[in-house]
């Protein structure tokens, strides 16, 4: 079978593309930075700390003031509101009003007549600092006992009785980095001011509406005063859902001082270090488990580097907790999780929103019960499953939907795993110095905000009276698809061609009080949203149709672009036109809620979510034991997206999914030095997976089901779900730099990501051992 024959296989359903692709490969797609600038238009640039944890003792800004093409120079005390842009706890500052939490906080504000005359002048301030002690590492946080919350506790069962009855233990630990969004479109906000106070934000943002309230409240103005609209990022991946406040804050604040436009497009090592990551994790365990590798009980305990403020870190370390479990039951286990105040840049949302580290963990439990017992852990995975009378997760939601073990028996056959560990392993045996390793990983990720009251989403749907129509809804697009899903959905509704819809950018001012398109859950929310808003247009006409006729509305059916009445035909676009003469409105709002979801977070017990979508993926890698390098070899991925609303677009979602969580795992590291200062700020220190960090054999299959729950057309979430199949490439490394040393019953000590320097040194640790 050739390259792509699987990838061509999965798309039997019709696709269409996604609705800006022409726009993107022709360079017409408009981009906030993109839009012709007015000639008054001011560039701003942010004054940063040099200090990790200090107080401010004296600023002079002089220099600044007079530096060439600056008009203004704001602090903190030229805020007319409130000196916030936090998504929650009201302790991000817009700029520092005292201390300083971490190299590259915002201290003040520059307004110039270009965006190289602002950065020059923002640093020629002068700030004098008294430093305060910083805890700038886990084992630091720890030490001082510093937290953004209390710790908390899941669990189920006696764990520590458990792990003292097992036939087998084993304790082990491990750290995971972070990891930087590096979006292609960098931050970035345009702010107009308007008449009588309103303001308009144009602003990369997956969360308008969240912008809109935090600028409004520090302009001291009503959220009806501020629009904020976005039609499209340059990707986000979770880095712009309250990261893009900040700067959409700033040039709205110097719109407002200045009766100017203002745009801040932040510079890459700039927005590097001023803006959250993923939060790394330490993972310590202790398990207890049998002779064929059922865990009996776990104690787990995850500490994560949360930053300088609470930020999302409260929710990104529930879902770690809830996604320990992955697709195993654990039938005693204790889950602790530690929430690490530090004084570096706050960690936030990032794809998979924890799930990863909470996953990873688990997995590399796996491995390491079956180097202990010496077996495949393929089959210590699938002797853990879900299955009948081992059905509850352990904060008490039943999984009645457990297609994993179906899912990795037709992989495991498809992918032809058992020959290939085979080959593999007679490979090792007479190559000394190249190791290959493979490996497969199942993936249950659990689809909904784990914050219930953001389960929620409007639409607006005009259908005009040549029978073209209009739609609006609360769901930014971010390169993944969700305008022409949502888009699909309402030409279904109408039985017209997609292309008769048109998809008009984000708006507060038209669709209000939206959640963030983050959680996966952007098509589930939004579709749902967007069809009531159709049906209920669709309902008038039929209605209409029905008295015109003389009809039973049973009979009036919308086919093919017409609606048919018996054996009359008529147009679309002609029924509109009637219907709009017969005054018969054509314009709806829709909203959906999610339904049957609930969670009690102080006893860590419910069910945060609607559904679960599933995935496995085999990975074969090839480590050269001489220089630590890696090759990922193959990739075959088998996926659950339900009852898929695009295939093509799906099948993107997934590769761009493994390849994100293969460079979080592998290639993707963060590093800074002893002073709290970010040395891997740019792209010539920060290695993102490239196209020659694609496998040369990937084949993506699409699980064929509907999803249990009545989603949008049985549809599941894509997003998050296909980043976590990468975590089969860092256990198939185990498993060749196990190779190294066969006869040694033990897992390596690998931490992630994988690069060649600790693939050396766990290299070095397993043979010493």
């Amino acid at each position: 079978m050739a390259e792509h024959d699987a990838v061509r296989l999965a798309l039997a359903k019709p696709s269409n593309p996604h609705d800006s692709a022409a726009l993107h490969v022709s360079g017409l797609a408009r981009y906030a930075d993109d839009l012709p600038e007015p000639a008054a238009m001011l560039h701003l640039a942010f004054g940063q700390s040099q200090e990790a944890h200090a107080r401010i003792t004296a600023m002079d800004l002089s220099a600044v003031r007079a530096a060439p093409g600056v008009v203004a120079v704001y602090t903190a005390a030229d805020i007319p509101g409130a000196n916030d842009v936090s998504p929650v706890a009201g302790d991000d500052r817009l700029l520092a009003d005292g201390d300083v939490l971490y190299v590259g906080q915002p201290i003040f504000l520059v307004a110039a007549t270009s965006q190289r005359a602002a950065r020059q002048a923002a640093r020629l301030g002068r700030v004098d600092y008294e430093r305060l002690p910083a805890h700038l590492t886990i084992a630091d946080a720890r030490a001082a006992a510093s937290l953004i919350e209390p710790t908390q506790r899941m669990a189920r069962g006696d764990a520590a009785a458990a792990l003292a009855d097992a036939p087998h233990r084993l304790t082990g630990g491990f750290d995971m980095g972070g990891q930087d969004h590096f979006y292609l479109e960098g931050q970035v906000a345009i702010a107009t001011p308007g008449e009588d106070g309103q303001m308009h934000v144009l602003s990369s943002t997956q969360h308008p509406s969240e912008v809109q309230h935090l600028v409004a409240h520090m302009l001291h103005r009503a959220s009806a005063d501020v629009t904020v609209e976005v039609r499209r990022m340059g990707g986000a991946f979770g880095g712009k859902e309250t990261q893009a406040a900040l700067f959409a804050a700033a040039a709205a604040l110097v719109a407002h001082k200045t009766g100017r436009p203002a745009k801040f497009r932040c510079d890459r090592d700039d927005d590097m270090v001023m803006t959250g990551k993923r939060h790394d994790f330490r993972v310590d365990y202790e398990a207890g488990f049998d002779a064929e590798g059922r865990v009996l009980a776990l104690k787990l305990r995850l500490a994560s580097r949360c930053g300088a403020t609470v930020d999302l870190s409260p929710a990104i370390n529930d879902r770690a907790m809830f996604h320990v479990d992955n697709c195993y039951h654990l039938p005693a286990v204790e889950i602790v999780s530690e929430r690490l105040k530090t004084h570096t840049v706050s960690a936030t949302a990032f794809r998979g929103f924890g799930g990863p580290q909470g996953m990873l963990a688990i997995e590399r439990i796996m491995d390491d019960v079956a180097a202990l017992l010496g077996i495949d852990p393929l089959d210590v995975r699938i002797a853990n499953l879900y299955g009948p009378g081992r059905d509850v997760t352990p904060y008490d939601m039943q999984v009645v939907d457990n297609i994993a073990p179906r899912l990795i028996v037709r992989l495991r056959a498809d992918a032809h795993y058992d020959a290939r560990r085979e080959a593999i392993a007679t490979f090792n045996a007479s190559n000394p110095v190249l190791k290959k390793g493979i490996a497969l990983t199942p993936v249950k990720f659990g689809i909904s905000f784990t914050t219930t009251h953001l389960n929620q989403a409007g639409a607006l749907v005009h259908v005009y009276a040549d029978g073209s129509i209009q739609i609006n809804h609360g769901g930014t697009e971010m390169g993944q698809g969700l305008y022409v899903k949502v888009a699909q959905v309402v030409a279904d509704v109408f039985a017209v061609p997609v292309g008769q819809v048109r998809i008009t950018a984000t708006r507060t001012d038209k669709v209000p009080n939206t959640s963030a398109t983050a959680a996966s859950s952007g098509a589930d929310l939004n579709g749902m949203a967007a069809y009531n808003a159709a049906m209920t247009i669709r309902e008038r006409l039929t209605d209409f149709t029905a008295r015109s006729f003389g009809c039973d509305p049973e009979e009036v059916r919308f086919a093919h672009g017409e609606v048919q009445i018996g054996t009359e035909r008529l147009g679309f676009g002609d029924l509109c036109r009637k219907a709009h003469m017969g005054r018969v409105s054509l314009s709806s709002t829709g909203y959906y809620a999610t339904p049957d979801i609930a969670y009690d977070r102080a006893a860590h017990k419910g069910r945060p979510f609607y559904y679960f979508a599933y995935g496995a993926a085999v990975a074969e890698v090839a480590v050269d034991t001489l220089t630590g390098e890696h090759r990922v070899l193959a990739v075959d991925i088998l996926h659950d997206v339900g009852n898929s609303l695009n295939p093509v677009i799906d099948i993107g979602q997934i590769e761009g999914g493994f390849l994100q969580g293969q460079g979080w795992l592998t290639t993707e590291e963060l590093v800074w030095d002893d002073k709290g200062r970010l040395l891997t700020h740019s792209p010539a220190t920060y290695k993102i997976p490239t196209a020659s960090d694609r496998p040369r054999h990937l084949s993506i299959q699409l699980w064929n089901g509907e999803n249990v729950q009545p989603t949008i057309n049985r549809s599941k979430a894509v997003g998050e779900p296909p980043f976590m199949l990468a975590i089969s490439v860092f256990s198939a490394l185990a498993q060749a730099i196990a190779a190294t040393a066969p006869e040694r019953r033990a897992l390596p000590p690998l931490d992630a990501p994988a690069t060649p320097e600790r693939i050396l040194r766990a290299i070095a640790g397993h043979r010493a051992a």
